[in-house]
Order: structure tokens, then C-alpha cells, then sequence
């Protein structure tokens, strides 16, 4: 269970550009059933820390920026080397060359399906079949990501921000903000990041589908109260 995580950990540890905590062993737990599983990993201590907003979008840019270690995500695909979790849901994670196919079908219509509502998946068919048009004219990277971005795994150690609990792969750096609704991202955070990534066109309506998978998880996690986020968002992409 643990793997994802240990592996989306180092892949940001070792872009050396913000604070994460280093793993240093995991594997699966003897003695604990089936699935039993433990990560052991450096202890960081938040007690006293304080976040700068400012600190956090050029430390997540400049990760953002960094160069894949990886071989596949260097030579421009984007998933990761292994399946992983958004939360309690599985993330399918296998490589594919066209950030709009992975996104379609690694990300949405998996969520889509699990939703198992008529009315959302007859719009999200819609926004699936239309979603080249968003990306028109945007060069669009592998980058490391968090990938479940949102205040609860954001820390500081000293005047040093930290990133944890991961859901990595690599993917267009724009669709880190797709928690932004629970993260508490500030105008200072954004103007750093914004600093050394400039936003491109159309910027606001790919941050909508971004937001839409996580609200889209949401609903299959913790029910009907994120319907209406979803409908919302999908009425006004299509």
C-alpha cells in the first residue's frame, strides 16, 4: 500500500527544490494480515513553523520545473511507475504519450464510471470528446506531482515549507491546483509561482476540470453533498 507513496515522496525529494520528508524503508507488515503494509520516514517537526504562502509557490514551481529523474517522464510521458491512491480511491498511473488520453482516461471517466450517474456521465462524455480544444497552443510537460494538494499536507519546518501524504505522477503542472477549493492558495502564492510559470491561455478553464476530478472523487468517497459541485462545474465546461 505504501509503495505509491514512498515513490511519490522521493520523486520530490530528489528534484531538492521543498522540503519532504525522506523515506527510508517501507514494505509490507508481517503478521498483520492481508494488505498490512508500514512506510518509516524522516520526522519533521511543524509544531513551530511558519507557512509562507510566498515560499510555497516558488518552492512548487521550481519542483514543477525540475527535470525528470524518471526515464519515461523525461522522454515526455505521463503517468508513474506504479498505481497509486486519491485518498481512499485507486489512480491508475500507466504511461501514455498524450497528456489529453491520460487525462480522459486515466483520470475522469474512471471517476466518471465509479459516479455510476447518468446525467454526469452524459455531460463528462461531452467535455471528454471536446477536451483537446482546452489545450490548443499550451506545451504541456510531465512534472512531478503532489497530486492531492490541499491544506492538510501542507506544512512548514522552521520558515520552510513542506509537502506530504502525496498522490504523485507526473502530469501538467497546472492540474496541482485541482485542490485549490481546500488548500487555502493565497494571492502571494500565486504570484510566486505565477513569477517562474506564467499562466497560459485558457488557464481558468483548465483549472475547472482539474478541480472536477477531485470533486468527482469526492462524491465517490463521501457522497451526495459534492453532486451539485460536479454538475456545476461540468454545466459550465459544456
Amino acid at each position: 500500500m505504501f509503495k505509491g507513496e514512498a515513490l511519490g515522496l522521493q520523486a520530490m525529494y530528489d528534484t531538492n527544490t521543498i522540503r519532504i520528508p525522506k523515506v527510508f524503508h517501507y514494505g509490507p507488515l508481517a503478521g498483520a494480515g492481508r494488505g498490512g503494509s508500514f512506510i518509516v520516514m524522516e520526522h519533521l517537526d511543524m509544531g513551530r513553523g511558519r507557512l509562507s504562502m510566498r515560499k510555497l509557490g516558488r518552492r512548487l514551481a521550481l519542483m514543477h520545473l525540475a527535470v525528470p529523474k524518471d526515464e519515461h517522464a523525461a522522454a515526455g510521458q505521463f503517468g508513474f511507475p506504479v498505481d497509486n491512491t486519491i485518498g481512499g480511491t485507486a489512480q491508475a498511473n500507466g504511461w501514455m504519450s498524450d497528456w489529453v488520453v491520460f487525462l480522459r482516461d486515466r483520470r475522469l471517466m474512471p471517476q466518471l464510471k465509479m459516479a455510476g450517474d447518468s446525467r454526469l456521465m452524459r455531460m463528462g462524455e461531452k467535455l471528454c470528446s471536446n477536451l483537446t480544444s482546452y489545450f490548443e497552443g499550451v506545451e504541456v510537460k510531465p512534472s512531478i506531482l503532489h497530486g492531492d494538494l490541499w491544506s492538510g499536507n501542507i506544512g512548514a519546518v522552521g520558515e520552510e515549507p513542506t509537502i506530504f501524504d502525496p498522490a504523485s505522477y507526473y502530469g501538467h503542472h497546472e492540474a496541482e491546483f485541482g485542490m485549490s477549493w481546500c488548500a487555502g492558495f493565497s494571492p502571494d502564492f500565486y504570484g510566486a509561482y505565477h513569477e517562474l510559470i506564467p499562466r497560459a491561455p485558457g488557464f481558468e478553464q483548465r483549472a475547472e476540470i482539474y478541480r472536477l476530478y477531485h470533486y468527482l472523487n469526492h462524491l465517490n468517497l463521501f457522497g451526495d453533498s459534492y453532486y451539485s459541485s460536479c454538475a456545476s462545474i461540468l454545466q459550465r465546461l459544456t
